[in-house]
């Protein structure tokens, strides 16, 4: 057999070469009008078993342009759209229907690749004239590296892709409006004429052609809301529950190492109109959707943002609708990030924000190309959203370049004392093909160990059957700084900060071994995930050895999240599920009794006795506080100390003395209660997460009174 022959790829500004004169002939004669499926499975939810899926925005917006843009629109048809994944039963039922069109075009992502080849692969199986084109951020594009000449591109992994699934056609690589309206076009001809693609062609080269420029003003584009393109979507599934994926702007100014996005648009940020937003909100507010999710890199890093979160909240007030709107916090802009947030919390719109930092380790920041805010803006910020209401969330991904057990134990630390007290999300790190560590020789460079394992959605319902369709991940599970070992240690100190400190378990007395005792937030997490404690301690020990096997069992291939079906048949990260179960067990007073056993232990080590009983103060008030199923009675709690008062000024930034002060505190257990587990499980546990709403209110009628909040 005879070595495939492969063209060069062609360089930026270069014009691809001529083709011979066999090649000048039509490739194909198709028959009119030209049938065109699109596929873009997302994830869907579970809402007190109403599904709910998002509008295949991707694809909506191909179809709208190609309408628009084409010469002949006429001569071609568009199906409709498939917008969830299935098992494979019903991927051959899709199939099938989908082996009548002539093209059929997927948008690939993490979550639905799998499902995208094995339909692709079937169409392909019934109908093998059909063309089928692959497109998304999961299509690997051509790798570009600094070397000391320039930039160079090397396009083995695109050849490599084509060769491994022979029956997709033409890969797309970018931005794909204009690309998918120049395929349609050349479809029966010249597919070298197409820019931004890659196939390979009838004597068995590779090809890959220029790269596209970018869409410069995006209000060319079409919207799929309000040009109809999703109503027979819509009227067709009247029981279903749809969400929004929405866009303002396009790009990223940053360009971490780990994210594609701010790679693939140069950095560059282009926006759409005003007018066309507002229209789009009106859409979305009578269509009845409920929740928007913002795709924006950085919401909030243009002025206008205010008054389109405001429009938003406005379309809240005359329609009902959208209940949500989540957007992704931008980095730069501090006090119009600010601005932006207490629009969206006063309109109701949105309980949090992110604070996305990723990591606060200068030599990991340096080594993914990323910039932070500073920590004392980082401050500034919280102590600011604190004192609105406003609660924040921040992440920080385990596993990043240069980082290390003690560079990320150390950078929780900081975050905690710089004011995040309502959540740090711990991401592991997974990597994409088009951003930069997604370059084999970038994980080369930082010894990166990695392992497939299953996509598990968080909080996803769990509808797993012997044919359903397995997605996968690659995750970093250890590094050059940080070993497999280390690893492990990171996860399992990472999982018990979120249950003690960001679950609200223990962090009223967390707090108050800080602020009044001295003891480092590290140290006290590590007491309870490292094996120091000694055998006195069963619940915490049982709790630390779920943590520990847990991330073994990831490292070898499982699940990230808890697979449950005893606690309403979805997904949960271990923290949340520690916290169901230890409550489920009848566990919760165990653990308290060893907590306070445990924190009288390291005052004891530390040479700071608390004889005077302020930590069992603290337990008992943050045990009494913890919301739980079954509780609708306000009830009063003495403390010795003005222990929620103290409590309460960290927390807005405004320390006040802790001090022996007999106090009264009125708990509220009556606005909210939950007469049924699983409405707590996810009432509390799942829909609180975000916000750290895990405690209750604690009120007096008597405002001559302490404890007063």
């Amino acid at each position: 057999m005879a070595e495939p022959k492969m063209l060069r790829v062609i360089q930026p500004n270069e014009s691809p070469p001529p083709i011979n004169q066999i090649e000048q002939t039509k490739l194909r004669e198709l028959k009119r009008p030209i049938k065109i499926g699109l596929v873009q499975a997302n994830v869907s939810f579970d809402d007190e078993n109403k599904r709910q899926y998002y509008l295949p925005l991707s694809i909506g917006y191909m179809q709208t342009h190609a309408q628009r843009y084409l010469k002949n629109p006429e001569d071609f048809e568009f199906l409709i759209q498939v917008y969830k994944p299935e098992n494979r039963k019903n991927t051959n039922i899709l199939a099938e229907k989908l082996s009548e069109a002539q093209i059929v075009a997927f948008s690939a992502y993490t979550w639905n690749f799998q499902f995208s080849l094995l339909m692709a692969r079937e169409i392909k199986r019934r109908n093998p004239s059909c063309v089928i084109v692959f497109g998304g951020p999961h299509v690997p594009g051509v790798i570009q590296r600094r070397m000391p000449n320039g930039i160079q591109f090397f396009p083995e992994r695109v050849e490599e892709f084509h060769r491994k699934y022979p029956f997709i056609d033409i890969a797309c690589h970018g931005e794909g409006e204009n690309v998918f309206v120049s395929l349609l076009e050349n479809i029966e001809h010249d597919w070298r004429k197409v820019p931004s693609i890659s196939f390979v062609d009838r004597d068995d080269r590779f090809v890959v052609t220029p790269k596209a420029e970018r869409i410069k003003d995006l209000d060319l584009i079409p919207s799929p809301y309000l040009e109809g393109v999703f109503e027979p979507l819509i009227n067709s599934h009247p029981d279903h529950k749809w969400l929004v994926m929405w866009e303002t702007n396009r790009g990223c100014p940053f360009s971490c190492s780990w994210c594609d996005w701010g790679s693939q648009t140069a950095a560059k940020i282009t926006k759409f109109g005003m007018e066309r937003l507002y229209k789009e909100l009106e859409w979305i507010a009578q269509h009845k959707i409920e929740f928007v999710f913002s795709a924006d890199a950085n919401f909030g890093i243009f002025d206008r943002d205010a008054d389109i979160a405001r429009y938003a909240g406005e379309m809240r007030k005359k329609y009902g609708y959208p209940h949500k709107l989540s957007v992704q916090n931008t980095k730069n802009r501090e006090e119009n990030s600010l601005k932006v947030q207490e629009i969206l919390f006063d309109y109701g719109l949105n309980n949090g924000v992110v604070m996305a930092l990723q990591s606060v380790n200068p030599n990991t920041l340096k080594a993914i190309h990323r910039h932070n805010i500073s920590q004392e803006s980082y401050r500034r910020i919280q102590q600011k959203f604190k004192k609105k209401g406003v609660a924040s969330m921040s992440e920080l991904i385990l596993a990043q370049p240069l980082e290390t057990y003690d560079s990320f134990a150390d950078g929780v630390q900081q975050i905690i004392e710089n004011g995040q007290h309502d959540r740090i999300q711990f991401n592991n790190l997974s990597l994409l093909p088009n951003a930069e560590l997604g370059d084999p020789e970038e994980q080369k460079k930082f010894g990166f160990e990695t392992v497939e394992i299953p996509v598990a959605n968080i909080h996803g319902a769990l509808n797993k059957a012997e044919d359903d369709i397995e997605e996968t991940q690659k995750l970093v599970i250890g590094t050059s700084t940080c070993s497999r070992e280390d690893w492990v240690r990171t996860r399992a100190f990472a999982w018990m900060a979120g249950l003690l400190y960001f679950n609200k378990i223990a962090q009223i007395p967390i707090l108050t071994m800080y602020e009044h005792f001295g003891i480092k937030y590290r140290e006290l997490f590590e007491a309870f995930s490292e094996d120091t404690l000694g055998p006195k301690f069963p619940i915490i020990n049982e709790v630390r050895e779920f943590f520990r096997n847990k991330a073994l069992a990831i490292q070898n291939g499982g699940y990230e999240f808890c697979n449950s079906p005893e606690y309403l048949n979805i997904s949960w990260p271990p923290e949340e599920y520690v916290l169901i179960k230890l409550y489920a067990e009848g566990k919760l007073d165990a653990f308290y009794k060893e907590t306070l056993m445990a924190f009288e232990l390291i005052l004891r080590a530390k040479n700071t006795p608390d004889d005077t009983g302020i930590i069992a103060d603290a337990i008992q008030l943050n045990q009494n506080l913890l919301k739980l199923p079954f509780q609708n009675t306000d009830m009063e709690l003495k403390t010795d100390y003005n222990i929620w008062e103290f409590y309460c000024s960290i927390l807005l930034g405004e320390r006040i003395l802790l001090e022996k002060k007999p106090t009264v505190n009125y708990i509220d257990r009556s606005t909210e209660s939950w007469d049924s587990f699983q409405d707590w499980c996810r009432k509390v546990i799942w829909w609180g997460n975000k916000r750290g709403a895990y405690l209750y209110g604690n009120k007096n009628p008597m405002p001559d009174m302490a404890g007063h909040y």
